[in-house]
């Protein structure tokens, strides 16, 4: 298991310019792997037995010796070729949806009040923090499904920072820069199917994802449409007639269709459990001046009625309703980012950013038009500092993940100390960490010439209450 850890950890070498910033890299993912406290990026030094004086740890995340780009490329080639990837049709099962997380950092970048749509009442209706827009991918070992972490971004808050370049970046809404992100990590994999939540089923999103299809038609996008949903069947031109042809036809009310339609009935597996349900499947033209033809299917299961929806006209409507069941795997990777490897507890700030007034009205100028040149890059720097932050724990997570589906029947881990009770035969990312915690140090011992015990060795100092590789024997 920790040469697996150390191999596809070194197929980053090739990412960064200097070889320094590399080895930063690996000590502070293995460092989100084991630490035991989430205080910051402290707990890496504290986690690892690191030298005291951390600028090394710190101008990692502000290096110009790695592009967020690049390492996201490489992550994507790492996933296709060990991870046991689910496809459907020869595509991979791709997941989005977006994670907001409170941050209370006045001179913090892309800090913004949202609104919070959870039903649970211990959350406020407002928060003040950061929106990430993420993209998974799915998984599976055994009867378990894992939704593996590609990409997280900024996407709200960061417009005006993004737009100081001379050629803008991420200017367009939280729904439309889901779909860019979405389509260029299903780049990768040559073939992508998309499952997102009904918010995202808007005109804009369809739109960029013709635009971005038009050459090359990688990605198709599985969702859900709102009860209220009005779409129109197409238009039947009569021979003769003059004019142009309208572009679509009759509107129908989908919650009516569920009193009319001709269901058919069936049975097959939901989140793990067998389950009938009855369905219909239509094709009709949906949204505004846009009028694009989307596959839907009205399903009743268990009382619920449900509209999904598929822009692949040829996805079977059982495996539309499949797919979207698995939707849910991607809340399970934010909790399991958060609470296992707390990949939002970044503390990244500039003095030179100005200071969030809460109480600023959106017709008063943006404090952030005036800042200098200078200014404008240590703010730029500090973005990059978070996402950096956030794409090393995508990566602990990942690998997490990946020994859990890899080595859970091995030997290696036949005496592994579940957290709770056991009830698969794949141990859950928090598992595999609680086992990385108490044994890392002596995984590494057992395998002296690994690269990553010599980058590990090189950075310690071994105080009395933390375990050191040069040391312990």
């Amino acid at each position: 298991m920790i040469e697996f850890i150390s191999c596809t950890l070194m197929e980053f070498r090739s990412c960064f310019s200097r070889k320094g910033t590399f080895e930063w890299f690996v000590v502070i993912v293995c460092g989100l792997l084991i630490r035991r406290d989430h205080l910051g990026v402290t707990s890496v030094i504290r986690g690892m037995g690191l030298i005291p004086k951390y600028v090394g740890l710190i101008n990692f995340f502000r290096s110009s010796a790695w592009v967020l780009d690049i390492l996201n490329a490489k992550w994507c080639s790492v996933i296709k070729k060990v991870a046991p990837l689910v496809k459907c049709q020869g595509a991979v099962i791709l997941v989005g949806d977006g994670i907001k997380y409170a941050k209370e950092g006045r001179r913090m970048p892309g800090v913004k009040r949202h609104h919070q749509e959870s039903g649970n009442l211990s959350k406020p209706e407002y928060m003040w923090g950061h929106l990430f827009g993420g993209i998974g991918i799915l998984g599976q070992a055994a009867s378990k499904y894992f939704c593996l972490p590609l990409a997280l971004r900024l996407q709200d808050g960061v417009k005006t920072i993004f737009g100081w370049d001379k050629t803008p970046q991420r200017q367009e809404s939280h729904v439309v820069e889901m779909i860019r992100l979405a389509y260029k990590m299903a780049g990768h994999f040559d073939k992508g199917i998309l499952l997102l939540d009904r918010l995202f089923l808007s005109v804009p999103a369809l739109e960029t994802l013709d635009m971005l299809g038009a050459n090359n038609p990688i990605l198709h996008i599985v969702t859900k449409a709102k009860c209220n949903s009005v779409a129109y069947r197409e238009f039947q031109a009569t021979p003769g007639k003059r004019g142009r042809p309208r572009k679509k036809g009759a509107s129908v009310k989908m919650i009516d269709l569920f009193e009319t339609a001709q269901f058919q009935y069936a049975e097959i597996c939901l989140y793990g459990k067998p389950a009938q349900v009855k369905y219909h499947c239509v094709d009709l033209l949906w949204g505004q001046k846009l009028y694009k033809k989307l596959r839907f299917v009205l399903v009743e299961y268990n009382g619920a009625k449900v509209i999904l929806v598929s822009t692949d006209l040829t996805l079977p409507p059982l495996d539309i309703i499949d797919l979207y069941s698995k939707r849910f795997s991607i809340e399970t990777m934010f909790r399991e980012m958060n609470q296992v490897i707390c990949a939002f507890g970044y503390r990244f700030w500039s003095k030179y950013m100005p200071k969030l007034d809460r109480f600023r009205k959106k017709t008063d100028p943006d404090p952030l038009d005036s800042v200098s040149d200078h200014a404008r890059q240590k703010i730029r720097l500090a973005v990059k500092a978070i996402e950096g932050f956030v794409f090393c724990a995508i990566v602990a997570t990942g690998l997490l993940q990946i020994t859990s589906m890899k080595f859970s029947n091995t030997d290696e881990l036949a005496n592994l100390r579940y957290l709770r009770t056991r009830r698969n035969i794949i141990a859950s990312e928090a598992t595999i960490a609680d086992f990385l915690q108490n044994n890392f140090f002596r995984l590494l011992l057992k395998c002296p010439n690994l690269d990553l015990t010599r980058i590990i060795s090189s950075k310690q100092t071994g105080p009395p209450e933390t375990p050191n590789l040069k040391r312990v024997s």
